[in-house]
């Protein structure tokens, strides 16, 4: 087993909840064993800290699973999912909801999720990586689920050294699958949709929308599949206008509409070019929606993400009918909480009009952040009302 001595002091964080060990905080390594594997943790002045899945190809050069000298064994994996797993059936999560959210259920690298009779999963560590058998077993027998579809197929494997990956781990079946949301049918694509399929994060926040949207007018940016669409319309909406880039998210937004017999206005269309040519012709609505996909994925990326947040809010702003409501979203850990209301409040100003903040919201309880690791808490939802 290799045993990684940090710097003098760097265990503070760790023991504070941070679950990472980045190469550069450490002091040396000792010992022998595979990359991937369970290393121990001490301090510098070899106080034991805690047991993590080592890769010398990565930065972070420890992902951290427990403060505890315990054994790290099959055992080990199938209490911490099932208790995963428990907190979500506790809260009265049924059909659809993320199992396992990686460092804040202490499962560095694993993201689970749940659909229907279905589970669509993520492998971004290596020491997941290695286990990926020993965890699909695990899933099997705690959730039984019909099959397993992996969506390993993001850029951040690379960092780990590992190359990108998605198609069936367990079973062959029809990865449109149709689940129950807030009361609502959706078909959601598992091997093409965004993330693990669906943006379960934001189940909550959809449904919100009843205190907002009766006798009102929608205007539904970046609708992916359509859930603020059509939360909108079964609470009374007068019209949604459902608005995406891609041909393939607004035909679905088109088939759940129809499962659920609602009608639902739809555009093919760049968001941002769609809403100047909305001010252009005067266009307003009772209630304009912005979800749109992280502008800013890296600390390098900041500025001309926050700018981007900024420009599309203020147009939003400006679409906004006296009265009515902006619900603005942004899913970047990098524009964090105060950063974020900065930008709401330069783009009020800029926007000319006068607003209340109503609310501010973060991700579903399904994907509770721990205490100590901010990276975890990257959601945040404004509600906004522009007064007379």
């Amino acid at each position: 087993m290799y045993t990684v001595i940090l710097k003098k002091n760097e265990e503070k964080k760790i023991l504070g909840g941070y679950p990472w060990v980045f190469a550069n905080e450490v002091y040396k390594v000792e010992g022998k064993g595979e990359q991937g594997s369970v290393a121990e943790i001490r301090s510098n002045d070899g106080r034991f800290v805690g047991k993590g899945m080592i890769n010398h190809h990565s930065k972070i050069l420890v992902r951290v699973l427990t403060l505890k000298d315990e054994e790290i064994n099959r055992d080990f994996y199938y209490s911490r999912i099932k208790a995963a797993n428990d907190y979500r059936l506790e809260l009265g999560y049924s059909d659809n909801y993320r199992v396992v959210f990686g460092e804040s259920d202490y499962l560095p690298g694993l993201i689970v999720d749940k659909y229907g009779k279905y589970l669509s999963v993520q492998f971004l560590s290596l020491g997941m990586e290695v286990i990926k058998d020993e965890i699909c077993d695990i899933l099997e027998e705690i959730l039984k689920p019909s099959g397993i579809y992996e969506r390993s197929d993001v850029s951040v494997r690379e960092k780990e050294g590992l190359e990108e990956r998605k198609g069936f781990l367990r079973g062959v079946f029809e990865t449109e699958v149709e689940i129950v949301e807030n009361g609502l049918k959706l078909l959601v694509d598992l091997k093409n949709g965004q993330k693990t399929g669906y943006f379960l994060d934001q189940k909550e926040n959809r449904d919100d929308l009843k205190f907002y949207v009766k006798n009102k007018s929608v205007l539904d940016c970046f609708c992916n599949e359509g859930g603020f669409s059509l939360c909108a319309l079964k609470y009374g909406a007068k019209e949604v206008t459902a608005v995406d880039i891609s041909q393939k998210a607004i035909d679905l937004v088109k088939k759940n509409a129809e499962l659920n017999g609602f009608k639902v206005n739809t555009e093919t269309a760049d968001v941002f070019e769609l809403l100047r040519k909305y001010r252009k012709e005067k266009k307003k609505f009772g209630v304009v929606v912005l979800d749109p996909p992280a502008f800013t994925k890296s600390v390098n990326t900041v500025k001309a993400g926050y700018q981007g947040y900024k420009d599309i809010n203020i147009s939003g702003l400006k679409l906004v009918e006296k009265g009515g409501y902006l619900i603005t979203c942004s899913c970047s850990q990098h524009l964090t909480l105060n950063l974020f209301l900065q930008m709401i409040r330069e783009s009020v100003i800029e926007s000319g009009v006068k607003a209340k903040l109503v609310e501010l919201r973060t991700q579903g309880k399904d994907h509770a952040s721990t205490i100590g690791y901010d990276e975890g808490l990257y959601l945040k939802v404004a509600v906004i009302k522009v007064v007379e």
